[in-house]
């Protein structure tokens, strides 16, 4: 049920305030490199994290936010944002081949 984004389609999202949320470990940024401007919440407490009505939500979560969500390769991310679909947050979504993706199609990485 997910309306997947290109790399391109997620950047630009970004540009105009969607939220890009990075699930790698932080191995993973460490040895790849990371998303300018992205927020870090690793994939282990992505929910609750997000979810407006958990206590331990960041103070920005809402179910009107547009989060974009970016794993290695684009296949834990999908499943992420599915769940946080079902957490009333309609605009959750992923970049289709994740980092990766990202990176090979030349956007912006900051270098580990």
């Amino acid at each position: 049920g997910l309306v997947r984004l290109t790399p391109q389609q997620g950047y630009l999202a970004q540009q105009v305030g969607a939220v890009l949320v990075d699930i790698r470990p932080q191995a993973c940024r460490e040895a790849e490199g990371a998303l300018p401007g992205a927020v870090v919440i690793e994939r282990t407490v992505l929910e609750w994290r997000l979810d407006p009505a958990c206590e331990a939500r960041l103070p920005w979560a809402s179910h009107d936010l547009h989060v974009v969500v970016v794993c290695n390769e684009g296949y834990s991310s999908s499943l992420a944002a599915a769940t946080l679909q079902q957490l009333g947050i309609h605009m959750a979504t992923d970049i289709a081949g994740g980092f990766r993706a990202w990176k090979a199609a030349r956007l912006p990485v900051l270098r580990p």
